[in-house]
C-alpha cells in the first residue's frame, strides 16, 4: 500500500508547473491575436484613406481640365498629397481623368510597410467608365 501511495504522489508531483505553461501559451495566443487585429484595422483605415484621396484627386483633376492635362494632373497630385497619399498615376482621356494613389502603412512590430493602392475616375456623367 505504501508503495502505491508513493507512486501516486510522484505522478502528481510531475504536473507541477504545467499551469504556467498553459497560461503562457494562452497569453501568447491573445497577444498574437491583438497584433493581428491592430494590423487589419490599420490596413482597413489606410484603404479608406486611399479611396478618399483617389476620389478627391480625380474630382479635382476633372475640375481643372480647362487647364489641360498637365494642369489637371498637377491639381490631382496636390490634392492627393494633402490627403496623405501619393499620386502613382494620372491619365487624361478626353474629358475623363483617371488617377491611382498609394498610401504607405507601417506594419506593427517593425515587420515593414504595406502599400495600399486605390484608383478613381472623374468626368462628365454618361462617359465610359464614369457613373
Amino acid at each position: 500500500m505504501r508503495w502505491a501511495l508513493q507512486r501516486v504522489r510522484s505522478f502528481a508531483g510531475s504536473d507541477r508547473g504545467a499551469g504556467t505553461i498553459w497560461v503562457l501559451a494562452f497569453a501568447a495566443v491573445i497577444w498574437v491575436g491583438g497584433i493581428a487585429a491592430v494590423a487589419v484595422g490599420g490596413v482597413r483605415g489606410a484603404r479608406h484613406r486611399a479611396d478618399a484621396a483617389a476620389d478627391l484627386a480625380a474630382l479635382a483633376g476633372a475640375a481643372r481640365l480647362a487647364d489641360g492635362a498637365g494642369g489637371a494632373c498637377a491639381r490631382a497630385e496636390r490634392i492627393a498629397d494633402e490627403s496623405g497619399a501619393r499620386l502613382a498615376r494620372c491619365r487624361v482621356r478626353g474629358d475623363v481623368v483617371e488617377v491611382a494613389v498609394a498610401v504607405d502603412l507601417k506594419v506593427p512590430m517593425g515587420i515593414g510597410t504595406v502599400r495600399v493602392l486605390s484608383r478613381a475616375r472623374a468626368g462628365p456623367v454618361g462617359r465610359e467608365g464614369v457613373i
